[in-house]
């Protein structure tokens, strides 16, 4: 991908490393990370639901504030890749947003290491993955998920890095067309197996827009009138997706899969969905909560 050089947002944040008390996590979907996903594979529990107890406990305890993040050479220059990223989101979906004629008011993205205090969302870890708050609006992103994503997941190179922001982004979409607000109310009417057949399409949808963007990124061009999406850049992202279902995940961890505790959808959905928001860039074929959508 032909990022470097580019206009970079500034709209991101450093969340600084460890966090304060909680308010209870109330993360928007994401991909969630390795560690989060074996808690929950061998605890029983959502580790959202696992967070939000632990930032209950802590709600009596004095807040403490973050320090500043001392970054790495290689964390600086995912800063400056995560700037560009959000960047390029906020021309897409600005353009995407006129066309619908609506408004589109950009997100933050906020880089931390270990933990973060989310203001929208209370406590969260790195252990969680990537998140989107939609209290606050913000994207929240522990670089080192990156290498988690190459050394673990196989899935390296810079679009991968920029699939995962495009994600979480995604979701921040959902946010401002109503849907996150729609799966809130039906979170308290539903089972939890019910609510996590309904988390897969929220997620599948948040692949899909992802890969809207990525249609309109392959049309901007650098500096040098190219185009800053190279050869490979759509399967590193496809790689990524692959590579993060729910079944391989499950497969890998426990050497089973139980369909019914899927809560970001298969391997195969989450290459088809993001495939579709490419190869169409059309945000009206997103529905991903259409009866037979899946």
């Amino acid at each position: 991908m032909r990022w470097q050089g580019r206009d970079e947002s500034d709209d991101v944040e450093d969340g600084g490393s460890g966090g304060g008390g909680g308010r209870g996590l109330g993360i928007g979907g994401g991909i969630i990370g390795i560690v989060g996903f074996v808690i929950y594979l061998f605890t029983g529990y959502n580790p959202t639901q696992l967070l939000n107890q632990v930032g209950g406990d802590q709600q009596q305890q004095q807040t403490t504030q973050s320090a500043p993040s001392q970054l790495s050479q290689e964390d600086s220059v995912n800063l400056h890749f995560a700037k560009v990223i959000m960047n390029d989101t906020r021309l897409v979906w600005t353009k995407i947003f006129v066309d619908m004629g609506k408004t589109y008011e950009k997100p933050t993205l906020v880089h931390f290491q270990n933990s973060v205090d989310a203001s929208g969302c209370g406590l969260a870890s790195s252990a969680t993955g990537p998140f989107y708050c939609p209290a606050d609006r913000k994207v929240y992103l522990d670089f080192s998920f990156f290498n988690e994503l190459s050394n673990r997941f196989h899935a390296s190179g810079d679009f991968a890095k920029a699939y995962v922001i495009a994600h979480e982004v995604g979701h921040h979409i959902q946010n401002l067309l109503g849907v996150s607000d729609k799966m809130d109310q039906m979170r308290q009417q539903m089972s939890e197996t019910d609510y996590n057949k309904m988390s897969v399409k929220l997620e599948l949808q948040a692949d899909f827009y992802a890969g809207v963007w990525a249609h309109y990124e392959a049309q901007i061009k650098n500096a040098d009138n190219q185009s800053v999406i190279e050869p490979g850049d759509i399967e590193s992202a496809l790689t990524a997706a692959n590579a993060i279902g729910d079944d391989r995940l499950q497969q890998e961890a426990t050497g089973h899969i139980s369909p019914d505790s899927f809560t970001h959808g298969t391997s195969a959905q989450r290459i088809y969905w993001f495939k579709k928001g490419y190869e169409t860039g059309d945000i009206k074929q997103g529905n991903t909560f259409a009866e037979g959508a899946l």
